[in-house]
């Protein structure tokens, strides 16, 4: 991956798929990469299952780029969120899923799976910040954090000098800045995770305030304290107004499943601050494309009438199509920060 390919947005592919698409729908939109999540492939498949496979791509049959999280978003969606879910301790992590077989995940089982899966990025194990944590709980998992930090970092240098990665053919790795709304933690995490060297800094934990609004000021702050030489990875930030907004900040990486989750409801990007909704009775007798402005199957083809038909009748086709047009509009999007 150079550094003339960013910005990038790379869609969900949770478990090496994007649901309702196969990989010939996928490159159609141009999208270059997929976002593969850790925690569900190596509990859905293992890291022996991925290594006879020759790497997720292989198995997909995807040619493009392949970023890999952490599984640390987990770890605060469903243990923080939910202690029923498993455990977090200094060691790593413990999911308990109901009606599922336990998984231990630590930095280095995390990195090691990650370098099996054949990801272009990889992304150390991070320890979430809970958003309603106070100060010195923060303290906790910022500490915690730049701990596997270094833990990931360690065994990355060792997984790449076992396989004779020379420097140019390694993944990049990227750090995660976690603090929460306490600006200071988020400094002191980033310093920390310097110290440690990686290509990137990714910006961690949940980025919405109280009152519903983006934290901006979370993403300004780890803008404006990591070198110009960094990377920097918005992690899960995926409205196209947000985008931008980094993007001006000086981020070049994000991921999100928004666009494909809204298409499966529906909701059709038609502007950086608009959506669609094509369930509605109003799009019966609807015979204009989703978009003039866009280049996709769905709209050279196919007419908002068609379209809202087929959601009446629950077929998986309308969210086929409205899922090619989003990530159209997002591959497009993307073309426009680049220019």
């Amino acid at each position: 991956m150079k550094l003339s390919e960013f910005p990038v947005f790379f869609p969900d592919a949770t478990r090496g798929l994007i649901k309702s698409l196969d990989t010939s729908d996928i490159e159609s939109t141009k999208t270059q990469g997929l976002l593969v999540n850790t925690y569900h492939l190596y509990k859905d498949l293992g890291i022996k299952f991925i290594k006879e496979k020759g790497g997720i791509k292989k198995f997909m049959n995807w040619k493009g780029f392949v970023i890999s999280d952490s599984g640390g978003f987990q770890v605060g969606s469903l243990i923080k969120m939910n202690p029923t879910k498993g455990h977090v301790s200094n060691n790593g992590v413990l999911f308990k899923p109901e009606g599922e077989k336990q998984v231990m995940l630590t930095p280095e089982k995390s990195i090691e799976f990650q370098m099996e899966l054949g990801s272009d990025m990889v992304v150390v194990l991070d320890d979430f910040t809970d958003p309603k944590a106070t100060h010195e709980e923060a303290k906790i998992s910022v500490e915690r954090t730049i701990n596997w930090a270094r833990r990931s970092k360690h065994e990355f240098e060792k997984i790449c000098s076992q396989k004779q990665l020379a420097v140019d053919h390694r993944p990049l790795i990227i750090g995660v800045v976690q603090g929460g709304y306490y600006q200071d933690l988020r400094k002191y995490c980033i310093e920390n995770l310097l110290k440690i060297g990686f290509d990137g800094l990714g910006y961690g934990g949940w980025p919405i305030n109280d009152n519903n609004t983006f934290d901006y000021e979370s993403a300004k702050t780890i803008a404006d304290n990591t070198p110009k030489n960094y990377l920097l990875y918005g992690l899960g930030v995926g409205k196209p107004t947000q985008i931008i907004k980094l993007f001006k900040m000086g981020y070049s990486i994000f991921d999100c499943v928004l666009p494909t989750r809204d298409a499966r409801h529906g909701r059709a990007c038609i502007t950086n601050t608009k959506t669609l909704d094509l369930t509605k009775g109003k799009m019966k007798d609807d015979d204009n494309p989703i978009s003039t402005a866009c280049d996709c199957l769905t709209c050279t083809r196919y007419t908002r009438s068609y379209i809202n038909h087929l959601f009446k009748l629950k077929d998986f086709t309308a969210g086929r199509l409205v899922t090619i047009h989003n990530l159209r509009f997002y591959s497009m999007l993307i073309e426009k920060l680049r220019a």
